[in-house]
């Protein structure tokens, strides 16, 4: 790709933006603001007054979440702590947390994102919108309870966990959209049909995010629930949840281009690829002031999408998430992503989406997978999704039918890779 190819990261968007003069803007701004960005561009030998346009993104250097975390508390800040009005965090399960920190202006603009995302998925404010996730320091309760209040509807701020209680609150507040995790919704939907509620709710729209789920999971979701079930994208270095959704056609998330700058890279050799081409999502913030962010790597697996959608939206998509990139293990010499296991999951016959992916290693040192998933026990069935693995993957994976609803439920991110080699 070559690096005028504006079209390739995404500058499409809505009429009247002007992404080059926004991104000299973003570039001066974490310069002039930001010690810990003006150290980064001075040791890369960029002057930001050389960044003038968008066929110059590829020149500044990539970001990490670990540059950030190094930055702890303030150093990636770029406004007088005085202009700083709130802060969140990343949760530091894998190391020290990441810090952001809000303006104001900050703030209005992730709420005027949180709006766009609930009307994509058809939400107004005659909704109720009960919010099953986390809230404190984590972005994704207070995000959807932002803008679930600034769009006038009905907020029922019920938190992650306790089913008993969120099914009570579903029925008897009436509520008509959820927000959840992928997995607790299909918890909530399994525990509703056991106690036969379903009937009871009024439920229509699920938005579901904070973790990669794929159609056989939406599908059964839906079908629990009687509803309409949208995939929401944001982290908590960008705003939130919130940076982009899908629209009513499921195909694709709509990535909200007047707020972000998309490219897609190799994340081995970290060359930017071309449309269609999956790859690593890398992202530049267009107008944030407190913790602005130039090119970062996201980790998250997906590909660019420029073709118009149907739906009329002139915001550009992204795919569906297939992954991240430091999710790959790698066995008997083989790339594996648990994404794939989705994909295999999503076109068989017989087995449900609930599932678990094991390594370990043998007394003689052989690497042996185990994929544990919900089905029908019958041998053809393990057989047939082995031999689709195969070819997908490249590798003879053994497949164990278990009893639909004995594996684990989660109220936040289901895990489903154990690599027990390390242990």
């Amino acid at each position: 790709m070559t690096e005028s190819d504006d079209d390739a990261v995404g500058s499409a968007g809505p009429e009247g933006l002007d992404s080059d003069a926004e991104l000299r803007w973003t570039v001066q701004h974490a310069y002039h603001g930001s010690p810990f960005f003006q150290s980064k561009l001075d040791s890369a030998g960029i002057d930001p007054d050389d960044i003038g346009s968008v066929a110059d993104l590829a020149r500044l250097p990539l970001t990490t979440k670990q540059e950030l975390r190094e930055s702890y508390p303030f150093g990636w800040t770029a406004v007088p702590i005085d202009d700083v009005v709130r802060i969140h965090s990343s949760s530091g399960t894998t190391g020290r947390r990441t810090l952001c920190t809000y303006t104001a202006h900050d703030i209005d603009a992730w709420s005027d994102m949180f709006i766009r995302c609930y009307r994509y998925a058809g939400v107004t404010a005659t909704d109720r919108i009960q919010i099953a996730v986390g809230y404190g320091l984590w972005t994704a309760g207070v995000g959807f309870q932002l803008g679930a209040e600034r769009l006038g509807a009905m907020t029922v701020p019920s938190g992650p966990g306790n089913t008993e209680l969120q099914l009570e609150l579903m029925r008897d507040l009436g509520s008509t959209v959820l927000g959840a995790t992928a997995s607790f919704a299909l918890l909530l939907g399994e525990e509703a049909a056991k106690r036969q509620v379903v009937d009871e709710l009024a439920l229509r729209v699920g938005i579901f995010g904070s973790e990669r789920w794929g159609e056989a999971m939406r599908r059964r979701i839906d079908e629990q629930l009687g509803i309409e079930s949208f995939d929401i994208y944001g982290l908590t270095e960008l705003w939130g949840p919130g940076t982009g959704i899908e629209c009513s056609r499921h195909d694709g998330i709509h990535v909200w281009s007047d707020n972000f700058l998309v490219e897609i890279i190799d994340p081995d050799t970290l060359e930017r690829l071309g449309p269609g081409e999956q790859g690593e999502i890398v992202l530049t913030t267009f107008g944030k002031e407190a913790t602005p962010l130039l090119r970062y790597r996201t980790r998250d697996l997906s590909n660019l999408i420029l073709e118009p959608c149907p739906c009329g939206s002139p915001y550009p998509r992204i795919g569906r998430l297939t992954g991240r990139s430091d999710d790959m293990v790698k066995v008997r010499g083989v790339m594996l992503y648990p994404a794939q296991m989705d994909i295999a999951i999503d076109s068989a016959e017989g087995v449900s989406c609930e599932y678990q992916l094991h390594i370990s290693r043998d007394a003689r040192g052989h690497d042996e997978i185990v994929l544990r998933v919900e089905g029908d026990p019958r041998p053809a069935v393990g057989e047939a999704l082995a031999t689709a693995l195969k070819r997908l993957v490249g590798l003879r994976i053994d497949v164990e039918i278990v009893t639909p609803g004995s594996l684990p439920r989660s109220e936040r991110k289901a895990r489903r890779l154990f690599d027990h080699r390390a242990e």
